[in-house]
């Protein structure tokens, strides 16, 4: 008897944050696409901290919102406080953070998915992916049933091959109360993939009735909150604060005399955690001289007591938590109702990726979120945006869509993490972007709505809106040019840290009349007062393109190049880069193999000689 088929241009496995914005972006471009999900009541799920961005990764949701995805328009609508991070840094260094309603953001994600034209949600469990001649086919769903698809897109998150450590205690599952999946990796082994282990944690959550609140310092969001989305006008939701408070000696000593039975300094978990994000454990160790560490009491939402523990992510046993939590001010009575704990998972080293996400190994197979070895939802799901999109341009014929590092935080990321691969759980940070001035979150819109546009990935609403937002900003600038207040040009007083948009209409009645939006407004104030500094990374990217624009054929021959060290024809040959400036971005890669490389793809002729 024949099993069940069915048949989609593009399937995504996995329902977290790359898998929603994967299987969004896919069927946005007209791709009849399958999101398979072992549980959907589990959709969007925030394994972690009910939160959606901070640093750098507010930038990444500012992008995925730009490029028409949907993580900026659902954190907006059911977000509970809003903070913008740095703010009294420079701008390239703000950080939109929201905390979330943590069931209000699955279920709104859901919804917009079960809206989505083109796109089927189903519950299957993918035990094995369908691979004929080096192209991918389908998968194989527990049943037996069978997705026929020209494209695969990959989201396991957490759930391959996962098991939870709480002490000594060990279970199966990519997250507490759900299970795993072990039959998918042994089939991506098969195809000859590389899979490797890391590890994650969370912490305890409380029962918010339990915690002394008078005891704890308050955390209120910000008086005006900054939507993350260019489509929200405005946040009207009342906000919820949060709350502060700290360890102590006494919480340390604990932890320092149960390190024999935390699974990181047992010996039961081997692999590595995120360097980033510490276990109280790790900062107990490494930080031995810090009398303490903040712990941020985050409610998970409007409609449970449930508070998020951030800051004492832990994998010690149940009694070690329960004690130490109860050393902590404000919290001497307060109830657990979750405990924390380590999650060990596999995932595959990112160099086997194409820079559009796509598997070197088999065509039309693409991987996204932390198989790819990252951590955290935002991360995750610009990897799904992107992944989703080039699967459904590759089903219609088309190139893929590459951002480059002068582009997009979506852009440093991928490429990093193709090119330079992970040796721990990739977290997005500012410093990794060469060109942050020009990559900030407020402009986000301006640098690749058009690029989604081009491609039919944003909605015409927003096109318009951008159209509007343009028109204004350039009215603006006209005006700074040609007008001046005492002899002085307008956008020389501008200019001034000062200055504000409202100051120089009051000395220009030109300025006035033009009756800016406010978004307008801080866009023309920010580009005016940082013009130099863009003005010389500007330069500097176009000089680094001269190098980075030197295109290497897909199949360059870098064995056969002669004068080459072998350990370079190896990484070279194993990356495959686009480009030179890729290739000078692969560690262990000296600027005398590019030099060798670059004569050589300038004259190919020369490998026959």
């Amino acid at each position: 008897m024949s099993p069940f088929a069915y048949d989609f241009d593009v399937v995504v496995i996995g329902a977290g944050h790359a898998g929603c914005e994967a299987a969004l972006a896919s069927a946005r471009l007209g791709a009849k696409t399958a999101l398979l999900t072992m549980s959907c009541d589990t959709v969007a799920a925030m394994s972690c901290n009910p939160a959606i961005g901070g640093i750098a990764k507010g930038q990444i949701v500012r992008e995925i919102d730009a490029l028409g995805g949907e993580m900026g328009r659902v954190i907006d609508a059911t977000g509970i406080q809003f903070r913008m991070l740095n703010r009294t840094k420079g701008p390239a260094m703000h950080g939109p953070r929201a905390q979330a309603d943590k069931k209000a953001y699955q279920f709104e994600m859901k919804r917009r998915i079960e809206d989505q034209e083109h796109l089927t949600l189903r519950q299957e469990i993918v035990e094995r992916v369908d691979v004929v001649d080096g192209q991918v086919t389908g998968v194989w769903v527990r049943g037996p049933a069978l997705y026929r698809a020209r494209a695969v897109v990959v989201t396991t998150g957490t759930f391959l091959q996962a098991i939870m450590h709480t002490g000594e205690a060990q279970t199966a599952g990519g997250r507490a109360g759900e299970g795993t999946t072990n039959s998918l990796s042994e089939c991506l082994r098969g195809l000859g993939f590389e899979l490797a282990r890391f590890k994650t944690g969370t912490p305890c959550r409380l029962n918010g009735r339990t915690i002394d609140f008078g005891a704890v310092e308050l955390q209120p969001g910000d008086a005006q909150p900054q939507p993350f989305s260019f489509l929200t006008d405005r946040i009207t939701q009342p906000q919820v604060p949060c709350h502060l408070t700290k360890t102590n000696d006494v919480v340390h000593e604990l932890i320092r005399k149960n390190l024999h039975r935390a699974p990181m300094y047992s010996g039961q978990i081997a692999s590595r955690g995120p360097r980033y994000c510490p276990s109280i454990e790790d900062k107990v160790v490494r930080f031995a001289d810090q009398p303490s560490h903040q712990i941020f009491l985050e409610p998970e939402g409007r409609n449970t007591r449930e508070y998020y523990c951030n800051g004492i992510s832990t994998s010690l046993p149940r009694d070690v938590q329960e004690e130490f939590i109860h050393a902590i001010r404000g919290l001497e009575r307060a109830e657990v109702m979750r405990y924390g704990y380590a999650v060990e998972y596999d995932y595959a080293p990112p160099t086997q990726l194409t820079p559009a996400l796509e598997t070197k190994l088999v065509s039309g197979l693409y991987f996204a979120g932390q198989i790819n070895g990252t951590t955290g939802y935002e991360e995750a799901a610009g990897q799904g945006l992107m992944a989703g999109c080039n699967a459904a341009l590759k089903v219609a014929g088309k190139d893929p869509l590459i951002l480059e590092r002068s582009q997009a935080y979506l852009g440093v990321m991928i490429d990093d993490l193709v090119t330079k691969g992970v040796d721990e759980p990739y977290r997005m940070f500012t410093s990794r972007a060469e060109y942050r001035m020009l990559l900030r979150h407020d402009n986000a819109h301006r640098r690749l709505t058009p690029l989604g546009n081009a491609i039919g990935l944003v909605t015409p609403e927003r096109w318009q809106r951008l159209q509007l937002l343009e028109v204004e900003i350039a009215r603006a600038d006209a005006i700074l040019d040609t007008t001046r207040v005492q002899g002085i040009p307008l956008e020389q007083i501008l200019r001034r840290p000062e200055a504000t948009w409202d100051q120089v209409c009051a000395m220009s009645p030109q300025a006035a009349a033009l009756g800016l939006s406010t978004e307008a407004a801080d866009q023309v104030c920010l580009e005016t007062k940082y013009a130099g500094y863009l003005k010389r990374q500007t330069a500097a990217i176009e000089k680094f393109e001269q190098v980075q624009g030197v295109t290497i054929p897909e199949h360059f021959a870098y064995q056969a190049v002669p004068q080459m060290r072998a350990e370079a024809k190896e990484k070279l040959t194993r990356i495959r880069p686009r480009n030179l400036g890729q290739a000078l971005r692969i560690s262990g890669i000296t600027p005398a193999d590019i030099a060798i490389l670059l004569l050589y793809v300038k004259e190919p002729s020369r490998l026959a000689n």
